[in-house]
C-alpha cells in the first residue's frame, strides 16, 4: 500500500477530496491520507483518516489525542521543542510526529530517537520545502532531514513521506519521491518502506466503505 500521509484536500486546500485522490492514483499511489471523519476508497483509492494536532502543550496533546483517536485513524502531532517531543512521543496512540524540519537541530535527538523507534512511532518527511523553499531556507530543510537520516541509521525509527499538498498541484508522483528523498540519503529501499508506513502502523485496520 504506497501512500502518500499527507495531504489537504477542501476546506483546507483548494482541490476536493475526490480530484486529490483520482490525481494521486494517476501518479502511482494506492492511498493518501487526509483530515475526513472516516476513511473510504474512490475509484480503488483508499482514503485514510487522520488528526492533526497542533497544541504545545504535551497535556493538551494527550486530550486531544483521546478524543481523536480511534480505529483507522492516523494520529499525528507537530514536533516542538525537545522536552514536548519526547514527552508527545510516550502518548499511546500517536502514530507520526510531523514538521521535525520547522523545530530547532536538538529538538529531535538520540533519546527522541531512541523512542520513536521502542514507541513505533513514525517521524514524517514533508517534500513540500524541498520543492518550493530555495536558497538558505531549503538548504536548512535538507541540513534537518539528513540529520533525522543520520540518526534512524542508529535507531531505526519508521518514517513517512508527505507531500503535503493543498491542490492537486502540489502533489507528486512517486517517481518524484524517490528522486527527492535521494537528496536526503535515503535509498530505493529506504523510501519504499516509508512509502508502505502508513499502512503499517494502522494494522489491523477497519475495511474502508467504498464511496460511489
Amino acid at each position: 500500500m504506497v501512500t502518500d500521509c499527507c495531504v489537504h484536500p477542501y476546506p483546507d486546500g483548494d482541490t476536493s477530496l475526490r480530484r486529490m485522490a483520482l490525481e494521486a492514483g494517476a501518479l502511482g499511489f494506492d492511498s493518501i491520507v487526509a483530515q475526513v471523519r472516516q476513511g473510504s476508497i474512490y475509484q480503488g483509492i483508499r482514503i485514510i483518516p487522520a488528526a492533526i494536532i497542533a497544541e504545545t502543550d504535551a497535556r493538551k496533546v494527550s486530550g486531544r489525542l483521546k478524543r481523536a483517536g480511534g480505529e483507522g485513524v492516523l494520529v499525528m502531532v507537530n514536533a516542538g521543542e525537545n522536552g514536548f517531543n519526547r514527552a508527545v512521543l510516550n502518548i499511546s496512540g500517536l502514530h507520526i510526529l510531523r514538521q521535525v524540519h520547522r523545530t530547532q537541530k536538538n529538538s529531535f535527538d538520540h533519546i527522541a530517537a531512541r523512542t520513536a523507534t521502542s514507541r513505533n512511532v513514525a517521524i514524517d518527511i514533508d517534500l513540500y520545502p524541498l520543492i518550493h523553499d530555495t536558497g538558505t531556507s531549503r538548504q536548512k530543510v535538507l541540513q534537518r532531514y539528513q540529520d533525522i537520516m543520520t540518526l534512524r541509521s542508529r535507531y531505526r525509527f519508521p518514517l513517512t513521506l508527505s507531500s503535503n499538498a493543498c491542490s492537486w498541484l502540489d502533489l507528486r508522483s512517486v517517481d518524484d519521491m524517490y528522486h527527492l528523498c535521494g537528496l536526503i540519503g535515503m535509498d530505493e529501499g529506504e523510501v519504499r518502506e516509508a512509502l508502505e508506513t502508513a499502512d503499517d502502523l494502522l494494522m489491523p485496520s477497519r475495511p474502508a466503505r467504498e464511496v460511489l
